[in-house]
């Protein structure tokens, strides 16, 4: 899964309107804008990764996440099959089941019988900076949903 975070801090404006924003408020323009983001990479993702069955790019998800620390959401793209947790197989799932792609992994990281066909590095490679536009625009826009209530 590719983590995708955004440190607000050195954005003046943004860092300035959270502050006036509650806490659940907050909570969901902070969610907002890391799905923004991730969602451009997960479109990246699914348009570069190889099809055989099709299998694969339907398991390709946006996954959003609270942090066990005050006001972090991390937001990322996550490929069905894998334990978001400890990142290995999930063990309960069956190999045959249509929201397993565990396979993966050895797609993108080949295997000692198999070359490498990277997908998800070069999609974040290519999109990292029109994700972050993407998610600045999305917090920008929900805050100022969120204020003009």
């Amino acid at each position: 899964m590719i983590d995708f975070g955004l440190d607000f801090s050195g954005l003046n404006d943004i860092a300035r309107d959270l502050e006036k924003l509650s806490r659940a408020e907050n909570n969901k323009v902070l969610r907002d804008a890391t799905r923004a983001g991730a969602e451009v990479l997960k479109d990246e993702v699914i348009d570069r990764a190889p099809v055989r069955t099709g299998k694969m790019r339907k398991n390709v998800v946006v996954v959003t996440q609270k942090s066990r620390r005050k006001g972090e959401i991390s937001s990322g793209v996550h490929i069905r099959g894998v334990n978001p947790r400890t990142g290995n197989s999930d063990n309960t799932m069956k190999a045959k089941n249509p929201r397993n792609a565990f396979y993966w992994r050895f797609v993108e990281m080949g295997t000692v019988n198999m070359p490498a066909h990277p997908f998800v590095r070069p999609a974040f490679d290519t999109r990292q900076e029109e994700a972050a536009n993407a998610a600045i625009a999305r917090a920008n826009r929900a805050i100022d949903e969120v204020l003009s209530k």
